[in-house]
């Protein structure tokens, strides 16, 4: 299905979530711009003084985030995915370079529902970048920069996942333009999109535009539109979609091993799933599956069978 098709797809959906939430949609004119993001900056961490002005940085990531154009689709305001990136300095090599930690999440409405659920989730150690004060940060998507580039590509991650959860493979043109800049980012031999780390940034995109993880992508679609959209119409019946979502993630999960994509979703969703099947009558057979495709959260889990 084009990407047009895909925009067109996640509209329509978003447009009769919002009505089943209740939501009034004003007549307003449509935008260039996809998020509505909101930035946070901690430089508690670093030594020494004077890095007083790492705080403009929360105003010119918001600006860089929400103001460019990402995509050819056009937003209504009340589209905007909402997302939130806190940046936590780490170290400083010099006064004016840095390594940071990168956390982020982006959201969806639920169907039927006042809630949200987070679609991505992610929080990256490991990004090296020289800012000085006053510098802009400069939309150029081709052009590798160890700063912008990495929200780049973080941004069209977002997209993908979000375009993902609405139609099936919906974000594939997004997850593609991720890809790019990884083999941007790759060609520089820049810190932290290492070929050889089996989490990090290279392994995100490399996986999931992997044809043998199409299964997990078609599985955002049906976890969240069959599963979570359809949950307050057909409980019984959205609890088994989500079974089969995860019947399908077990069986990547023996055919391939752990990968990093699939720690992603269930960092991601472990509390969500708890919620949806505790003191059900599936409880024991989610407990089953997600016991053993897993384990790190089998603490949460155990809420299920207890």
């Amino acid at each position: 299905m084009p990407q047009v098709e895909h925009g067109m797809q996640r509209r329509i959906i978003y447009i009769v979530v919002l009505f089943a939430l209740g939501i009034l949609i004003p007549v307003s004119q449509t935008i260039a711009r996809e998020f509505q993001c909101v930035a946070q900056i901690n430089y508690r961490q670093l030594e020494g003084s004077g890095f007083g002005f790492l705080d403009e940085l929360k105003d010119l990531v918001e600006d860089y985030m929400n103001n460019n154009n990402w995509t050819d689709d056009r937003f209504e305001s009340e589209e905007l995915i909402e997302c939130s990136i806190q940046i936590v300095f780490l170290e400083n090599f010099t006064m004016t370079s840095f390594r940071a930690r990168l956390v982020l999440a982006s959201k969806r409405p639920i169907y039927g529902t006042t809630a949200k659920t987070t679609v991505l989730q992610i929080s990256d150690d490991n990004w090296e970048f020289s800012y000085s004060q006053g510098t802009p940060l400069i939309f150029e998507v081709e052009r590798f920069d160890a700063l912008t580039s990495v929200l780049d590509y973080y941004a069209y991650l977002m997209l993908a996942y979000d375009y993902d959860s609405f139609s099936e493979m919906g974000g594939e043109a997004h997850m593609q333009q991720a890809k790019r800049i990884q083999q941007l980012a790759t060609a520089a031999n820049a810190a932290g999109w290492s070929t050889l780390e089996r989490e990090g940034r290279f392994r995100i995109v490399d996986q999931m535009t992997d044809a043998r993880f199409k299964p997990l992508r078609e599985a955002y679609f049906k976890y969240h539109f069959g599963g979570l959209d359809h949950f307050t119409q057909d409980t019984e019946a959205a609890r088994g979609v989500v079974l089969e979502v995860l019947s399908t993630l077990h069986e990547l999960y023996e055919d391939l091993s752990r990968q990093y994509v699939f720690e992603i979703f269930f960092s991601t969703k472990y509390e969500e799933l708890v919620g949806l099947f505790e003191q059900s009558e599936e409880s024991g057979a989610a407990y089953d599956v997600l016991s053993k495709v897993d384990p790190g959260h089998l603490t949460s889990y155990n809420d299920l069978v207890q």
